[in-house]
């Protein structure tokens, strides 16, 4: 646990799932961009101050939610797939990691699976406009790391993972996103509250920041292990859709909070 009265402002652990959150400010940021469904960009958002994960949820903490709540067979099926390729598994005495995976991001985990997850946490998905904000500062960077894509250092993709997929959140720290943020390229893709629509970012451009109010996809952001291409890991790229009851290998979620 934090030091409450040592640990600064920007950085605080949420109480029921020990997460910890750094601190986004608000005001003014750069977003978008020139390419598909990117909004002619850049253009600049205003947006309030938000609290992000440091990290995507882990296989140990969902491990613990699960075990938390007790899910039903039905719930258990809709939110998450518990096979060889998911580091979560069911025991006598409820659900653990396993395989030396506590510290990986958390995969085949549907959209539903993860807003349960942040209901019972007391958190929420961010928002992508939140979400690219965090990704890439206020200067409207390429990567969370800079304008220059560097394989082999800076994020999990396919050229660097060897025999493995994910790797634990901890790990390319010369990654990191301008406030602190790992891992907002590659190892796996985030899900976020919004439902996908190829024009709003052109409405967002224009100052309209109200989210899609429905749609048959939701928003998936950051790419993951499986990606090859520096396209495919800008901060303002891929705004990519995913049905919301897939549960695939490269997808997982990290969990924000409104100040």
């Amino acid at each position: 646990m934090l030091d409450a009265q040592a640990t600064p402002k920007w950085l605080v652990e949420n109480e029921r799932d020990g997460t910890l959150l750094l601190l986004v400010p608000g005001g003014r940021f750069l977003a978008g961009g020139t390419g598909c469904h990117e909004g002619n960009g850049p253009f600049r958002v205003e947006l309030p101050a938000f609290y992000l994960g440091v990290h995507p949820v882990t296989n140990a903490q969902y491990a613990r939610f699960l075990s938390a709540v007790k899910p039903g067979e039905a719930d258990l099926e809709r939110w998450t797939k518990l096979n060889r390729d998911c580091f979560v598994r069911a025991g006598s005495d409820g659900f653990g990691a396993y395989g030396g995976k506590g510290d990986h991001p958390v995969v085949q985990v549907s959209w539903h699976g993860a807003a349960a997850y942040c209901e019972w946490a007391g958190l929420r998905l961010p928002r992508e406009i939140e979400w690219e904000k965090a990704a890439r500062g206020t200067t409207g960077r390429e990567y969370p790391w800079g304008n220059h894509w560097d394989e082999g250092r800076r994020c999990r993709n396919s050229s660097n993972r060897g025999s493995e997929t994910t790797c634990g959140v901890w790990s390319h720290p010369e990654g990191c996103s301008p406030w602190g943020h790992y891992q907002m390229s590659g190892n796996i893709w985030e899900w976020c509250s919004d439902w996908f629509d190829p024009d709003v970012y052109g409405r967002y451009s224009e100052g309209n920041l109200a989210p899609p109010l429905g749609g048959g996809y939701r928003v998936v952001r950051g790419g993951s292990w499986g990606g090859d291409r520096a396209a495919r890991f800008r901060c303002a790229a891929r705004r990519n859709r995913c049905d919301p009851d897939r549960r695939g290998t490269g997808r997982g979620f990290r969990v924000a909070r409104s100040v």
